[in-house]
């Protein structure tokens, strides 16, 4: 993972985000390698990515974020319910931060 981000610019993030729909959707299956592949597809591609999480209890739920940060080397925006907020920023950078 790259440098992490300061405040100002995960509250631009947030910000960002508030309006995005789930590109991904994590079923009963849990968080398959097709998946993780549909993932870090989507975030190459979008940058800032919305993933629902649909895990019974949140242990799971935090489980599956951090296996998304270990694989893709994404930066963990936030987590509200079951929906959870990924950036990674791509070679074109099309989110510039503040």
């Amino acid at each position: 993972m790259a440098k992490m981000l300061n405040t100002k610019q995960n509250q631009h993030l947030r910000r960002l985000a508030h309006h995005l729909k789930p590109v991904v959707i994590i079923g009963n299956a849990g968080l398959t390698e097709t998946v993780l592949e549909e993932i870090i597809n989507a975030i190459s591609f979008h940058e800032l990515i919305k993933v629902k999480l649909n895990g019974t209890d949140k242990t799971a739920r935090d489980g599956m974020v951090n296996n998304i940060i270990t694989n893709t080397g994404a930066h963990h925006v936030q987590s509200i319910g079951h929906v959870a907020v990924f950036f990674k920023p791509s070679d074109k950078n099309k989110i510039h931060l503040p």
